[in-house]
């Protein structure tokens, strides 16, 4: 398949996603547009903007590029992009730098780096 958006081996999100193994199932890549329900099996990886609600059972990345306003519920959430919202998380959710994040993250698990910009509340009930 090649390169995804602008993601070289190596980076923070191939090692996340070599942890969950998975097929690439959708990809709504940098100069895209979406509003409305997303629902998938799968990974999926967001670079353009998005409005709406995004439901899995599997992993959603959100890519630097990506601007992203919405209702997520997924098993794993890794974020470099900018969200505003509510993220629910059933194993955890990763934040990586560049991303901005503004709203509410519930999850068991919750990894935000250095330089991430997070505005808002979070929630880590017990696994």
């Amino acid at each position: 398949m090649g390169e995804v958006g602008h993601l070289e081996a190596g980076t923070p999100f191939d090692e996340d996603l070599e942890a969950n193994p998975g097929q690439l199932t959708a990809l709504l890549d940098q100069g895209a547009t979406f509003e409305g329900k997303l629902t998938f099996e799968g990974t999926v990886r967001i670079g353009g903007v998005f409005k709406g609600e995004i439901f899995t059972k599997d992993t959603l990345v959100i890519n630097p590029e990506a601007k992203v306003e919405a209702q997520i519920e997924a098993d794993i959430v890794i974020i470099s992009g900018h969200v505003v919202g509510s993220v629910f998380a059933r194993r955890r959710v990763i934040m990586h730098p560049p991303a901005i994040f503004r709203g509410s993250v519930t999850s068991p698990s919750l990894r935000i780096d250095e330089g991430v910009m997070f505005e808002g509340a979070s929630y880590m009930p017990k696994p």
